[in-house]
């Protein structure tokens, strides 16, 4: 078939259908057709599907004005049709335009008048019929349609191709079209070529035709990036985006089905997920409300660590039911908001209702409350006591026994305060309607309550508490609920008596038990002893619950990298609580350079743990590590943080998380990366990448249309965009603006440099360093490989980029030796990635090794592919050692250690210090390493030790040398000539196996 793009019309009835569907109606306008389909379709109904009569088929047909039946009402298939009735067959099938006032042929009677005419030039002008003469122009309307002509037709409007050499009977001029029709299945190898075919056989070609053009097909958005459709036919074609679509924007996507057949859709991602913090509230002085812009996550959006308020602690985050709105409670123990005084909410890491993207975001507001408190909520607890809930909430300190009045009365009670807003009040009750009075209650702007008279009835109650459910918070802490208010409860344990719980707090109906040691990880039976309400009702109770293992990792939220006076620091902020002694452990982080050796500054060990202990904030969640003050500008650093567990019984440890470290922009903030979507020369939109998080609110806001400028080859510069709606956040760092404001006639032929004009981050910094103004010259949107390419072992390659990427194909990439890679791993930047091969894929010293990129698809988080390329790989593999020959000369021992690749001993160490690397041993007393020299060979080393043993040493004692190799690659001592260390190695011998001199 040839290779031909189908234009399809969309009809105008566009619905919208559940679960972000459409249903769109194609229907073919030219006479290119959905060949594969007309292929299926005919072959079927021309060889035996009976799932639909001929007669079924005629009557489809002609209900479509295609056909017409003959004037006694009868469709006669058996008879046969002219020439003239099946040029309009094909004209009314196809939609093809009516011609008129154009006369091809010359037969008799073929004139303006003649029904025919327009129906025959217009199949004519599409090609697909023609005379029968073409000398004399006699296209021969009357006569019949044989066989080999309806194969023709068939053949010019499926577009089918031609063979070179048909082999069949047909007239010369038919026998390609009829070979690709019998190659097709289309008729029988066998037919009569030159016989009238039946209007029984014309009317199921018809229809084949007839049912290809008119597909249909529904869409559903998989997710941004990932678009399945489905044809009224049953394919699906599942069709990845180049670039992903934007929320609630409608797309133009073209796909094409198994036969090659191109289709256009307007998609349409429908989303409710936020994309920002709308507002942010304070109606109280200790409860902060964020509204989203659409639905957010529940976990993230209730992790009180993603929000950060000054120096308030949050005790909760709520999460509204329709997962929009987050109500922030602070903490009892922590200072009120400032009445009337703006104040910035953080907003970090909450994800959208989607988890497509994380929202991080400053909001500038100011907490304004003038409601005075109100009674909200009165509850009898039986005749002994009731409830009090607030409205807002209210100071403990105002909350006593005299702020309550029952009927007019002052009554004699103990109250018990519960943070925020509830209040116990024991007193005795008569059974019946009565009226609470509350005057003196304020909250914490200092308002105070007015006082109004609430009604609420008293009920006598004489059952003990129930159990209604049961929580587990990993395998130490169980929170019972109880269908009332509980008053108090004795004791508890859990299986036996001897796992006692501690009550460790009674929330209105909820009462939470933390046990010394931990539950069994099945069911298990918890019994409370004296379970009482504030009727005195009093009973044991015993239910049962199968813990929940808390199985979930901790991970960073968030990293800040800054300079605080001479040292640097990194704070990271964790997830959840964790186990101070990891925390603070030293081991757990580890510090390097750009090519992954430790990094050689004094804030570190020879190991890269920073000699300075971190310090761990439980409250904040955050560990804050020094990396002192030596910290070099021209480098790139790279901090690693593992082994960290949680608090979990089970403990969960983090994954390797590792942040790059910048120290030239850790105070000075700058624009990382600039590039611009082109069309006909001109950008249509310019995407400006930062180095830090943006602020969106305040003066630094980098929404401001106004802070945007572009210097044009020529001098002129201009304003990007006119609108601030013409600029959007598509990360936290980087900010797409739409170019509306440079005229139409403006060259952008040579370099174009953009400007940000007081642009800040999210803490309010100015980007470089204050001075206001950063800039950047526009480059292309692809991405490129950066700085050289590296081996690190003999079947992994380290690959820098110019932006972080986010889907990668390994099929991309390629060695000299025609290795492909088996998987991947990404930076914490995600800007380095490392290819893994099979074991050995590459030699030690990796000569002659290049690596290729061809035809790449690998994007970065923006769509923008990596350039292709091919770049030489350079040695970073360390040399291992693979032998050792020993000698002796009385008690003066020699190793000579042969290594995999030639060795150079650097001048930058001390000679004392590479003696020290190595520890050699002799009948289990150390040796004193007096010379480590170059041996005659270019790969080998020869260290030399002086025994330190008192007396003989015996044929048996063991000799051993083992290298240091952390220490050595501190330093790089002991290296390839390329820097790379020599790995630690260990040999070991007997005595009587070492040649005496």
């Amino acid at each position: 078939m040839s290779n031909t793009s189908y234009p399809f019309k969309e009809n105008s009835n566009v619905m919208n259908v559940q679960g972000g569907e459409k249903k769109v109606m194609k229907k073919i306008l030219t006479v290119a057709l959905s060949t594969a389909m007309a292929f299926s379709m005919f072959a079927s109904v021309a060889f035996g599907d009976t799932a639909v009569t001929p007669q079924q088929k005629f009557d489809a047909l002609a209900a479509k004005g295609i056909f017409n039946g003959y004037p006694d009402g009868s469709a006669h298939l058996e008879k046969e049709m002219t020439r003239a009735e099946f040029a309009k067959v094909i004209t009314k099938l196809l939609g093809l335009k009516e011609v008129t006032g154009t006369l091809s042929y010359k037969d008799k009677g073929y004139d303006a008048k003649n029904w025919a005419v327009p129906y025959i030039e217009a199949v004519t002008a599409a090609g697909i019929m023609q005379g029968q003469d073409n000398v004399k122009k006699i296209f021969n309307y009357n006569g019949k349609v044989t066989i080999q002509e309806m194969a023709t037709v068939l053949t010019r409007a499926l577009k089918l191709e031609i063979p070179a050499n048909p082999n069949n009977n047909a007239a010369d001029w038919a026998k390609g079209y009829v070979q690709a029709a019998i190659d097709k299945g289309l008729i029988s190898k066998d037919a009569n070529f030159k016989a009238n075919a039946s209007r029984s056989q014309l009317v199921e070609a018809a229809y084949a035709i007839d049912q290809a053009t008119n597909i249909t097909f529904t869409y559903k958005v998989v997710d941004p990036s990932n678009v399945e459709f489905t044809l009224s036919t049953g394919e699906v074609v599942k069709v990845k985006l180049d670039k992903p679509l934007e929320a609630n924007k409608e797309t133009e996507v073209k796909f094409k089905d198994a036969a090659g057949n191109e289709y256009t859709a307007k998609v349409t991602w429908v989303s409710t997920a936020a994309t920002k913090v709308s507002s942010v509230s304070a109606a109280s002085l200790k409860q902060v409300v964020v509204k989203f812009d659409g639905t957010v996550d529940e976990a993230s959006a209730e992790n009180v660590n993603n929000y950060t308020l000054g120096t308030a602690a949050f005790e909760s985050a709520t999460l509204s039911d329709d997962k929009t709105t987050v109500t922030l409670l602070i903490a009892e123990n922590s200072s009120a908001l400032t009445n009337q005084k703006q104040t910035t909410l953080k907003v970090n890491n909450v994800k959208t209702g989607d988890g497509t993207k994380t929202i991080s975001q400053n909001v500038d507001f100011t907490p304004i409350d003038v409601a005075v408190p109100e009674v909200a909520q009165v509850t009898g607890l039986g005749t002994k006591a009731f409830k009090v809930k607030f409205s807002e909430p209210v100071k403990a300190s105002t909350v006593n026994a005299t702020s309550f009045r029952i009927d007019g009365n002052v009554i004699a009670a103990s109250v018990k305060y519960v943070y925020p807003d509830t209040a116990i009040v024991t007193t005795s009750l008569a059974v019946g309607d009565h009226t609470l009075r509350v005057s003196g209650v304020q909250d914490y702007s200092g308002l105070q309550i007015v006082p109004v008279e609430n009604k609420f009835t008293v009920a006598e109650d004489t059952a003990a508490p129930t159990v209604v459910s049961v929580k587990s918070n990993d395998l130490k802490e169980v929170t019972v609920e109880f269908n009332e208010t509980i008053k108090s409860v004795s004791s508890a344990y859990a299986n036996v008596s001897s796992n006692t719980a501690t009550i460790s707090k009674i929330s209105d109906n909820k009462v939470t038990l933390t046990f010394a040691n931990p539950l069994n990880y099945t069911e298990n039976t918890l019994h409370l002893a004296g379970v009482t309400d504030y009727s005195d009702n009093s009973g044991n109770v015993d239910t049962t619950v199968t813990p929940t293992l808390d199985t979930v990792r901790p991970t960073v939220v968030s990293s800040n990298f800054y300079k605080d006076g001479a040292n640097y620091y990194v704070e990271l902020q964790f997830s959840k609580s964790l186990k101070a002694s990891s925390a603070t452990d030293s081991n757990n982080y580890v510090l390097k350079k750009s090519n992954g050796d430790v990094a050689n500054v004094s804030s570190v060990d020879s190991n890269g743990h920073p000699v300075i202990k971190p310090a761990y904030t439980e409250s904040t969640k955050t560990v804050k590590i020094n990396l002192g003050s030596s910290l070099s500008s021209t480098e790139t650093y790279t901090l690693t943080a593992s082994g960290i567990a949680d608090t979990a019984y089970v403990s969960n440890v983090l994954l390797p998380y590792t942040a790059t470290l910048t120290p030239n922009t850790v105070q000075n903030g700058n624009i990382s990366r600039v590039w611009a979507d082109v069309a006909s020369g001109k950008p249509n939109f310019i995407y400006l990448q930062f180095n830090k998080t943006l602020a969106t609110t305040g003066n630094g806001s980098a929404l401001d249309a106004a802070k945007y400028s572009v210097k044009l080859p020529n001098g002129n510069t201009y304003q990007i965009t006119k609108d601030n709606n013409d600029i959007d956040l598509i990360s936290t760092n980087t900010v797409r603006i739409a170019v509306t404001n440079v005229p139409s006639d403006a060259s952008w032929n040579g370099e174009v440099f953009v400007n940000a004009s007081y642009v800040a981050d999210a803490d309010g910094n100015y980007f470089n360093n204050g001075s206001y103004t950063v800039t950047g010259k526009l480059g292309s949107s692809q991405v490129t490989v950066t700085g050289d390419v590296y081996a690190t072992s003999t079947s992994q390659v380290k690959v820098n980029f110019t932006a972080a990427l986010s889907n990668v194909n390994l099929g991309d990439f390629k060695l000299t030796n025609g290795a492909v890679p088996t998987s991947y791993t990404l930076s914490g930047d995600k800007t380095t990635l490392t290819l893994n091969f099979e074991s050995g894929t590459l030699q030690p010293n990796v000569s002659g090794v290049t690596l290729s990129i061809t035809n790449p698809s690998t994007q970065d988080a923006y769509g923008n592919t990596i350039v292709a390329t091919t770049k030489p790989v350079e040695d970073g593999i360390a040399p291992s050692a693979t032998g050792v020959a020993w000698t002796k000369a009385g008690k003066i021992y020699t190793a000579t250690i042969t290594a995999n690749e030639n060795l150079t001993i650097t001048d930058n160490a001390s000679l004392d210090y590479i003696n020290k690397l190595f520890t050699f041993s002799i009948d289990g007393t150390d040796a004193k390493v007096t010379k480590v020299a170059k041996g005659t060979e270019t790969n080998q080393i020869v260290i030399t030790a002086e025994a330190q043993n008192k007396g003989d040493i015996g044929n048996d004692a063991f000799v051993s040398i083992k290298l240091d190799g952390t220490k050595n690659s501190a330093v790089n001592a002991i290296t390839d000539g390329k820097d790379n260390a020599l790995n630690a190695f260990s040999y070991a011998t007997t005595n009587n196996n070492i040649a005496a001199e």
